[in-house]
């Protein structure tokens, strides 16, 4: 029999094998990257990254300095980002207040246009925010808004949050997160105080001009007690090669360590989504403060993140590779 010490050492290693093996990809999955270092290290909150049809990437952020949205550009993905200096979008709408637009997503669609969906807050009550949908014919714009929102749930805490989706067969949607937690009773993000309010993420089909709706949302997740106050920032993906659509999300309050990337999987656009039991990152990891806002983009490497997470200005914006097996997901 082997002495008790050499007993209990080999289990404290299987059991930290156990756990890295939980937390990381295996090792034939894994590939070595940098993540500390941001690609934009400017504020650049809520970004959302699109490839023009000449090739130029073009990324879209939540601005705060008077314009409604900022936008940067990079022939490479994973290369060296330029701020414009332009707001793509000088209106927000007659529905909406200048100056306060968060998280747009810009999308060309089959017309040929270009769709940004944006959370504009509203004139009507300027403590919500309502999903706006504006078209330009060039990618940087002006981007022209719709005389009236996508989505305005007011009575439910209001609309945001938005990202379009195009799926294998051609059809488009659109996922946003009802806010339901404007409206909670308080405590973290004022949604941990009984009774707790939904903050639901809602599909919403539509044409092919990517802004005329095809019948009602339905919703594809919501928050649970593992989530804490909410569920937001959705973004999809398709992993043709797995057949699995890919939910992005956040959890937590932003404003708090418990602030994660995480991520669903269904087998169906309209789901029913699995909640993967790991979290993708969150505060800590890779000392990266209150990551979130997660957008899948497509590329030849695969599934690559663009998030944005604190930094000495503000929250910039970071890049990280993905590898997959099944219905697990890794970052690099």
């Amino acid at each position: 029999m082997e002495p008790l010490h050499t007993l209990v050492t080999t289990a404290l290693l299987l059991l930290a094998a156990a756990r890295a093996t939980a937390a990381e990809p295996p090792h034939h999955l894994r590939r070595a990257q940098d993540l500390t270092v941001p690609v934009i290290a400017a504020d650049f909150p809520d970004p959302s990254v699109t490839r023009d049809a000449d090739g130029t990437w073009y990324a879209f952020a939540t601005s705060h300095d008077n314009k409604n949205i900022q936008v940067a550009r990079a022939t490479e993905l994973r290369g060296e980002w330029t701020l414009l200096g332009i707001d793509p979008l000088p209106r927000a709408g007659s529905w909406a207040e200048d100056g306060n637009s968060w998280a747009p997503d810009v999308r060309r669609v089959p017309s040929g246009k270009y769709v940004m969906y944006y959370s504009g807050q509203t004139k009507v009550d300027p403590s919500r925010h309502c999903v706006g949908a504006a078209i330009a014919d060039t990618i940087t714009g002006p981007y022209i808004p719709r005389d009236e929102p996508l989505n305005c749930e007011l009575a439910r805490g209001g609309s945001i949050d938005p990202a379009g989706f195009e799926d294998a067969n051609g059809r488009q949607y659109v996922v946003y997160k009802i806010d339901g937690n404007s409206i909670g009773h308080g405590g973290s993000c004022l949604n941990t105080v009984p009774p707790i309010v939904p903050t639901p993420i809602q599909l919403q089909e539509v044409e092919q001009d990517g802004v005329t709706k095809i019948g009602d949302p339905v919703t594809i997740l919501d928050r649970d007690d593992a989530d804490g106050p909410l569920v937001e920032a959705p973004d999809l993906v398709l992993d043709e090669e797995e057949g699995l659509y890919i939910l992005l999300y956040s959890a937590g309050c932003y404003l708090e360590p418990s602030y994660s990337v995480n991520y669903a999987t269904a087998t169906n656009v309209t789901g029913p989504f699995e909640k993967a039991q790991r979290r993708l990152f969150r505060t800590g990891d890779r000392g990266f403060q209150a990551p979130g806002g997660a957008n899948g983009v497509r590329s030849e490497d695969g599934v690559t993140l663009v998030f944005h997470a604190g930094c000495p200005e503000g929250r910039c914006m970071f890049i990280a590779g993905t590898v997959a097996s099944g219905r697990e997901l890794w970052v690099e």
